[in-house]
């Protein structure tokens, strides 16, 4: 792989805040901390989730970082966070390994992006593949400007590649030329500042910056992710080392509660229960 781009992992502390009444009420009167790391797709909705809780009770304190699906899993294993998130089932081996219990509870797509000044409107899996294997190295063969490509991809431990890389490569290769990205976040501004990018993204991370294009004639999105006319779907996980208690078993009662629910689907994701 080229270079590495961006930060493997950032932790985010938070407090304070308005008070929320309902299933959150379980946190009041309660002191601690829960610490989580792992895949970068989930950091939007244990963000908001984190700062729910601790307007409901300053006393709790919650450290969110990054560094991907392997991260996380290997953390939590060990013992070195309290939430392990994944963006792919943990493998047979990693269960056994670690003792994890896995908790599911958002379905999330995984797609193209392209530069916004882009012109291609569609793609085909066949494309794409031939673009990421280097065998289709202009945007003019795929009826876009006479541009070389520039690729980018995530690391080994990343879920959202691990899917990318199943469903819509066929587990074909990666060029060694491609651009390395630490994570979903990391990957949207690559592409929004090369007019040449082309990258993937967990769907619950586009917005107005950068572009989808059509795939096999399907136009990617959560809603096309559900009904199944999009492929290339996984589920958001939370592990846990062994089954979770205290404050922890709290949280994850709260993240896959109807509140919780509603969160989720405030960051373009869809519940499992809602399925």
């Amino acid at each position: 792989m080229k270079k590495i781009i961006g930060i493997l992992a950032c932790i985010v502390f938070f407090s304070g805040g308005n008070l929320k009444a309902g299933e959150i009420d379980v946190f009041k009167g309660k002191k601690g901390t829960i610490n989580i790391a792992g895949g970068t797709a989930h950091i939007p909705v244990m963000k908001y989730v984190a700062q729910e809780i601790m307007r409901v009770n300053p006393d709790i304190k919650i450290t969110i970082a990054g560094g991907g699906s392997g991260v996380g899993i290997q953390k939590v294993g060990e013992g070195l966070v309290d939430i392990g998130n994944s963006g792919r089932k943990p493998k047979e081996t990693e269960i056994e390994k670690y003792g994890l219990k896995m908790f599911p509870w958002a379905l999330d797509g995984v797609c193209v992006v392209l530069n916004k000044e882009n012109k291609v409107k569609q793609l085909t899996s066949s494309q794409i593949q031939d673009i990421y294997a280097g065998k289709i190295t202009s945007w003019k063969d795929v009826a876009g400007n006479d541009d070389g490509i520039n690729i980018y991809t995530r690391d080994e431990a990343s879920g959202t590649r691990d899917v990318f890389w199943k469903k819509q490569l066929n587990q074909g290769t990666i060029a060694q030329k491609a651009n390395v990205v630490s994570s979903n976040g990391a990957m949207k501004v690559a592409v929004q500042n090369d007019p040449n990018a082309i990258g993937y993204i967990s769907i619950g991370h586009i917005d107005d910056q950068v572009k989808v294009p059509e795939i096999d004639g399907v136009q990617p999105s959560q809603e096309t992710a559900v009904s199944g006319e999009y492929k290339v779907v996984r589920k958001l996980y939370s592990n846990t080392k062994g089954e979770p208690s205290g404050m922890v078993k709290d949280f994850l009662n709260y993240l896959m509660s109807e509140e919780g629910s509603k969160i989720i689907e405030k960051y373009k994701f869809i519940p499992l229960k809602s399925k």
